[in-house]
């Protein structure tokens, strides 16, 4: 649904006043208390805050995997929060790519195969094995994921949300279950991949250092941003300290 409100040509996320409401028993847990935010296109953005501060809500809300309870989501020019559940689900499938900390391949499938599975549903897919090339892992694709180590599964998880070649990608915690060494060589790839295909990467992390590779930082605080700040020198992830 376009909308005269919406981004223009240089922002991929726009929100207005969003809130997000759950009801436990008579309790209303309010997860986002009126967030206003821009999200620049071909940026790599952090979310950081502590745990229950909305970044996840937040997250779920711009990827259409969940709708707020008010306020606005605008998709370029597209206005996100009034879709229909079939044009979430046409949204998810063309234009998000999703990373999350469980790796959530198919055990029987090789890692060709577990990215080749996203290019079957996309218009315009990536060849498969440029997905796992692009995150160095194309001398591994007959491997299957138990013959991988934890990064690499993630690495594979990654070239799976780009084959889509998606507008947008979106990852919670990638590198959480992962120690520093092998985080740092996911974390490359996510920056190659944002740089390379200019696609806009959103990242929720507890690790503040992580905040130091991205464009910008977002805060968030007990359903709220508390800090917006632009990075103008990021530095690449062999640099972070953990």
């Amino acid at each position: 649904m376009t909308d005269n409100n919406g981004l223009g040509d240089h922002l991929t996320f726009r929100t207005i006043d969003l809130t997000k409401h759950y009801i436990s028993g008579e309790t209303v847990i309010k997860a986002l208390r009126g967030v206003t935010l821009e999200i620049p296109k071909g940026d790599m953005v952090v979310l950081l805050g502590p745990s229950g501060s909305g970044k996840s809500t937040f997250l779920n809300i711009i990827g259409g995997l969940d709708t707020p309870t008010s306020g606005e989501v605008y998709f370029r020019n597209d206005r996100l929060s009034q879709y229909t559940e079939k044009e979430l689900t046409l949204f998810r499938r063309h234009n998000v790519g999703f990373v999350f900390q469980a790796y959530n391949l198919v055990p029987s499938l090789t890692a060709l195969e577990n990215v080749a599975l996203v290019t079957d549903i996309s218009t315009n897919p990536l060849p498969p094995m440029e997905a796992l090339e692009a995150v160095n892992l194309g001398d591994r694709a007959s491997h299957f994921p138990s013959q991988l180590s934890g990064g690499e599964q993630q690495r594979v998880a990654i070239a799976r949300a780009l084959a889509k070649r998606p507008e947008v990608l979106l990852c919670d915690e990638p590198t959480g279950a992962l120690d520093s060494a092998t985080g740092i060589v996911v974390l490359r790839a996510l920056q190659d991949v944002n740089k390379k295909y200019g696609t806009t990467t959103v990242i929720i992390t507890h690790n503040a250092s992580i905040a130091n590779m991205a464009d910008r930082v977002i805060y968030f605080g007990d359903g709220q941003v508390v800090d917006v700040k632009r990075n103008d020198n990021p530095i690449s992830p062999e640099e972070i300290s953990w």
